[in-house]
């Protein structure tokens, strides 16, 4: 792909779901997609949407648009996220509300507490889980794509700077930004809670780009 058609091809894919959920006819055939397959809708949604927001990541890092070595085994990876999401947060959703049945939880099943006790909860369980994951998957994807082995979990280890990691990425990123955005994520219908997530992960390309340029400058 010529790197002038990046760009374009970002705006296709955000435009093309914005569209989706805009145009009331579409929104319909989306919100019955969804219902009938969530962990297909998932894996497509993240696939998409997330590969966009590290795409916007690499441009703000290295000034210029390009493709990251290994661009379809990454969005494999954010697929299969999106799906696992899928079924957790309507596990999590569940258990925030069995909680509050049970009196373990101040709320009723609905509402600001419910939403705001599920984010807390997948953010400080599940989160901090899926981001070493990520990290570990993408860095062997680009030792693989390097040729630099073997690719095992020591080499793996070693290539991961886990000062941004840990005290960045989980540490600041997951307080102020998962839970509040995952908090209005948990207050929407079932059908875009996913969708909502997947948008997020652009947000948080641009996040992660400018934590990554702050890092390298101390």
């Amino acid at each position: 792909m010529k790197k002038q058609l990046i760009p374009l091809g970002c705006a296709v894919i955000v435009l093309g779901f914005t569209a989706m959920l805009v145009v009331p006819a579409w929104r319909e055939v989306f919100k019955a997609a969804t219902a009938a397959h969530p962990y297909i809708m998932g894996f497509i949604k993240f696939a998409l949407l997330a590969t966009v927001g590290e795409l916007i990541a690499m441009r703000i890092n290295l000034k210029a648009w390009t493709l990251p070595a290994g661009l379809v085994p990454r969005a494999l990876v954010w697929g299969f996220l999106g799906a696992v999401l899928a079924l957790l947060f309507k596990m999590y959703a569940g258990g925030v509300t069995a909680a509050m049945t049970l009196g373990l939880l101040p709320g009723e099943g609905t509402g600001f507490l419910f939403a705001f006790f599920s984010s807390v909860m997948i953010n400080c369980t599940f989160c901090p889980t899926m981001m070493v994951f990520h990290k570990v998957t993408d860095t062997a994807i680009a030792m693989k794509y390097a040729g630099r082995g073997p690719i095992n979990l020591r080499s793996i280890a070693g290539e991961i700077d886990w000062s941004t990691l840990l005290g960045f990425t989980m540490a600041k990123t997951i307080p102020f930004f998962w839970i509040p955005a995952h908090t209005i994520s948990f207050l929407l219908p079932g059908e875009y809670q996913i969708v909502m997530a997947a948008y997020l992960s652009i947000a948080l390309g641009l996040i992660l780009a400018l934590g990554g340029k702050k890092a390298k400058k101390a």
